[in-house]
């Protein structure tokens, strides 16, 4: 496993433990369909998330939620939407972020609401 998977996974345990702390179920994890990947599925409630975790361990170069683009935002939608789909859910819906940052082998994890659509 490369450093970068590592990281990645890291940064999603730690997401789902704070979600958790929150008061969130987390009902998937790397939830997949087709191409579209949703790294955490969660709810509370009557709230279904999506949730993209981004780690890093630097922002030299931005702060991980700078990187989730149009074309991830978009295979994030066509996964939630078969989600949806496939578990009938009739509730509210919400695309989150998730960012981890790994510098100083301190995580600062920072929550990101309806982050987009």
């Amino acid at each position: 496993m490369t450093d970068k998977i590592k990281r990645g996974a890291e940064g999603e345990q730690l997401a789902a433990l704070f979600l958790e702390k929150q008061g969130f179920t987390i009902l998937n994890r790397n939830y997949r369909y087709r191409k579209s990947e949703i790294d955490l599925v969660a709810c509370r409630g009557n709230w279904l998330l999506f949730v993209e975790v981004k780690t890093r361990t630097s922002i030299e170069f931005g702060f991980p939620e700078a990187f989730v683009d149009y074309k991830k935002k978009k295979k994030i939608f066509e996964g939630a939407e078969q989600y949806m789909f496939e578990k009938n859910w009739k509730g509210n819906v919400r695309f989150d972020i998730v960012s981890v940052n790994l510098m100083d082998g301190h995580p600062e994890i920072r929550h990101i609401e309806d982050a987009f659509y």
